[in-house]
């Protein structure tokens, strides 16, 4: 009498499948079933997926990894709909009016135009390999907008899971018009050689890449975007570099308002590549961007506030909110005032 077991095949999509899972030591011999050999190996999986487990040996020890997989993003969980997009999508005209900016702390920008359309840029996090350590106190709120944007897919930069929004433009190069909004990406290259006292970039050679163009890693690539609205244009500058080519100056053309990364680290900006940035396009604003925070950013990130760069400016306004309502016709009058968040920050 045969001791094997009755072994039956499973039947997985119409036909019989009876390989069965078994485990082998270092040398190649194959050792006792790490299952009942009843199962299959795709029966097996199909099992394991459809109770919510994973596979048990003997003596119920896991040899898969037992926390259940998810997706990184939630945005279909989140609340509301896309019923203020429809609307400004069937609007035949727009109103005349103010430009709103919020600052969300680092480089995360939102943009509020004259009929109510928002953008949302750089939406921040951890790095989620804690290579880069603890940056952010908190998770990035959960704000509603109707865009969001990143310039480029560093952590600090590349949350565009958080926001409650209808539409994700992911770096987006060339132009996007909808309501009273035009946005134009530019194509370009992340600052690569640091100027400030932590050398960050020397990492890249330690990985064994290249961050300087034209050989760089795809995540030192950037896009740079310029939004119009309200009779102003602003140019997110993101993590850019100081020194792209002469085309690029060209096509960005006159700029009211200009974010710019400047901390006291100067950890992707120095002062003097700042300054010669905002002489050379002459905005009517400059908000400084990518610094060190309280209320949202720890100390480890490496960065500091931007405060001695701003105070050295001919012109600046030490700013007690963390929004800021501009008019067209004011922002025409000013010549390069700098404009400082500091530790204020949006929180929702």
């Amino acid at each position: 009498m045969s001791t094997e077991p009755d072994v039956k095949p499973l039947v997985y999509n119409g036909r019989a499948d009876t390989e069965s899972i078994s485990s082998s030591s270092d040398d190649g011999a194959v050792q006792s079933p790490l299952i009942d050999t009843r199962l299959s190996r795709r029966s097996f999986f199909a099992a394991a997926g459809a109770m919510g487990i994973g596979a048990m040996g003997a003596g119920g020890a896991s040899i898969l990894a037992s926390k259940s997989a998810s997706a990184q993003s939630t945005d279909w969980t989140q609340p509301g709909n896309n019923n203020h997009v429809i609307e400004l999508q069937e609007a035949s005209s727009f109103p005349g009016g103010e430009v709103k900016i919020d600052f969300f702390g680092h480089c995360a920008i939102k943009i509020t135009s004259p009929s109510g359309a928002t953008i949302l840029f750089d939406p921040w996090r951890d790095d989620p390999s804690g290579a880069w350590g603890l940056w952010f106190k908190n998770e990035f709120p959960e704000t509603l907008v109707d865009i969001t944007m990143s310039t480029h897919t560093h952590f600090d930069h590349d949350a565009i899971h958080r926001p409650q929004s209808t539409m994700v433009l992911d770096r987006m190069v060339g132009n996007f018009e909808f309501a009273d909004l035009k946005i134009t990406g530019f194509a370009d290259k992340h600052a690569c050689i640091a100027p400030g006292w932590y050398k960050w970039t020397n990492a890249l050679k330690e990985f064994g890449v290249e961050g300087c163009p034209p050989n760089n890693i795809g995540h030192m690539d950037m896009v740079v975007y310029l939004v119009e609205t309200g009779g102003i244009r602003t140019l997110i500058w993101g993590d850019n570099r100081a020194d792209p080519a002469e085309g690029f100056w060209d096509a960005i053309g006159q700029v009211d308002v200009l974010t710019l990364p400047v901390d006291g680290s100067e950890h992707i900006l120095g002062y003097g590549q700042a300054d010669a940035i905002v002489e050379r396009l002459k905005p009517k604003i400059v908000i400084p961007t990518h610094y060190l925070a309280e209320s949202t950013t720890y100390t480890l990130s490496t960065l500091a506030p931007a405060d001695d760069w701003v105070k050295a400016q001919k012109s600046y306004s030490m700013l007690d909110s963390a929004s800021l309502s501009l008019a067209a016709e004011e922002v025409s009058a000013m010549d390069r005032e700098f404009m400082y968040f500091g530790g204020n920050v949006q929180t929702t």
